[in-house]
Formats: structure tokens, sequence, C-alpha cells
């Protein structure tokens, strides 16, 4: 993409985008051609216990499934809204589960944890294959596929451990704020009795998954040093395998949205996402 071209549809996009939601844009601009959708299949009794599943067109025989968490300050996102993550990862041969989960006010930490794995254990039941199975998110959604990842207790509440999954994805994912800034998430956390086994930093062993960490450079909402780079300095540290990639030309929102098609050019997200699970991915 040349440099005037791009300076050009950086400014289009900029004008569309300000007139339109954001993401409604870039689902509006996702083809449809990669993948078959089946929408709203509910994973537990409550509305917000729902899920779409995306796969791959052509079909993939045994692919791997990715169970993604989007953010939005455990307050506020829909699945619907990431159709371009199902059709990314899809569109590179990998069965998606994009998962609903309860939100602030109607529920407070751990909730949304237990939401997650439950969202996890619908997955296996429905045939995921462990050692196929990556969980992975945005933001919020980042914090909730480490907690999986890392803390034990909340896959033990469905029969399962940490150990179903082949790896973990986070993207600019908050594993280390006490004390809690931001006043959208104080109450979630119970501020200022936020307890310390909330936080994604403390629970990590030996025993955790493989590890894929992405942030951006310009994140002015979750510190990259302090999150991505501590707990990758962490797991480092435990001999857990660890990828940490930092990527300029992006902030805390647009690092996601460089995995649609149109914002691809951005930051080569999906293709560190893919590589991560393509070289991990067992061969028949």
């Amino acid at each position: 993409m040349s440099s005037k071209w791009l300076q050009m549809f950086t400014l289009a996009m900029a004008a569309f985008m300000a007139a339109c939601s954001p993401i409604k844009v870039l689902n509006a601009l996702t083809p449809s051609s990669t993948f078959t959708k089946t929408p709203a299949i509910a994973y537990g009794s409550d509305p917000r216990q729902k899920l779409d599943v995306y796969r791959p067109l052509p079909a993939v025989s045994n692919a791997p499934v990715v169970v993604f968490f989007y953010g939005g300050s455990w307050n506020s996102g829909s699945r619907e809204d990431y159709g371009f993550v199902g059709e990314a990862l899809a569109s590179r041969g990998i069965v998606v589960v994009i998962a609903d989960y309860r939100l602030y006010p109607q529920v407070r930490y751990p909730a949304f944890l237990q939401d997650g794995a439950t969202a996890v254990a619908w997955t296996v039941q429905h045939g995921a294959d462990p050692k196929r199975l990556y969980v992975m998110g945005h933001s919020s959604g980042a914090y909730n596929a480490s907690m999986l990842a890392l803390d034990a207790r909340w896959l033990k509440e469905v029969g399962l451990t940490p150990s179903v999954f082949k790896g973990w994805i986070g993207l600019a994912g908050p594993y280390d704020f006490l004390p809690i800034e931001n006043p959208d998430v104080k109450p979630v956390f119970f501020f200022p009795d936020s307890p310390p086994d909330s936080q994604p930093i403390n629970h990590v062993s030996a025993a955790a998954p493989p590890s894929l960490l992405i942030a951006s450079n310009d994140d002015n909402l979750v510190n990259p040093t302090r999150n991505t780079g501590g707990l990758a300095e962490r797991l480092r540290a435990a001999g857990v395998p660890v990828q940490a990639f930092y990527f300029g030309r992006t902030n805390h929102q647009t690092l996601v949205a460089a995995m649609s098609k149109p914002l691809r050019w951005l930051a080569p997200v999906l293709e560190r996402v893919t590589a991560f699970i393509q070289a991990s991915d067992p061969v028949d």
C-alpha cells in the first residue's frame, strides 16, 4: 500500500467512522464468504449466556477452535459486534466461538469468569478437541481469557482444568491493575476492597498453557509495560512458553480492529495469532 493511497484511505475511513459506529462499519465491510455462522446458541439460562459459532468455508476437518471474549470494562459489549473477529479467524481455517457473558451491574467479579468457564465447557461438550482448543480475548475479555487459563478455580467448577487449552491469547489485556483507577471498573471489583486473587499475574505457575500476548505501544487505557510486559516476564520466569509483541500504528481499540479485513494493514495481529495456533496445533 503506497503512502499516498494509505493516507487517502485513512482519511476516508476516519470520515466514515466519524459518521457511523466504527464497529458497525468494520462488520459492514467484513466479507461473509469465508464462514458459516450459527448464532445465538444458549450455553446457560440467562439471556446474556449465548454464543455464536463461526466455521470456516470451505469446511476444515478437525479444525482448531478459539473461544473469544470481547472487551468493554465488564459493563458493555455484544458478541454480535465482533463478527469481524469470527471472519478473520475462520478465513484462516479456525472455528471461532464468540460468547456473551453477564455484565455489571447485573453481576460483579467473578460471575463473568464463571460464565466464561461455562462457555468453554459448552465448547468442549460440543466436540472441541483439547489438543486444538484455545481461549482468546481483547481488553477485559483478555482478562477473562487469562483467568481461565491461569486460575484453575473457574474451570474446576465445570469439571475441567486449564490443561484443556493448547494455548491462550491476550490482546491489550489488564493483568495487574490494583489499585483500580478506572471509575467504571471500580464497582466491578468491589473497590477499595478488590481481592488480590482477582489479578491474573498472581496465578502464574509452570502449569500455565503456552501464551501469546499482544499490545499496542500507544495504549492509554491499559498500560502495556505493566500488564503485557509484567505478565510475560512472570510467565517466562515460571518456564511457560510465551510470545509477546508490541505494535505501533494502533491503540487500545484498534489493536483488535486490526484483525478486520479493512484494517489489517495497521498491524499483523491476525498473522501473529494464526502463526501461534498453527505452530502449536498437532499434526495428524
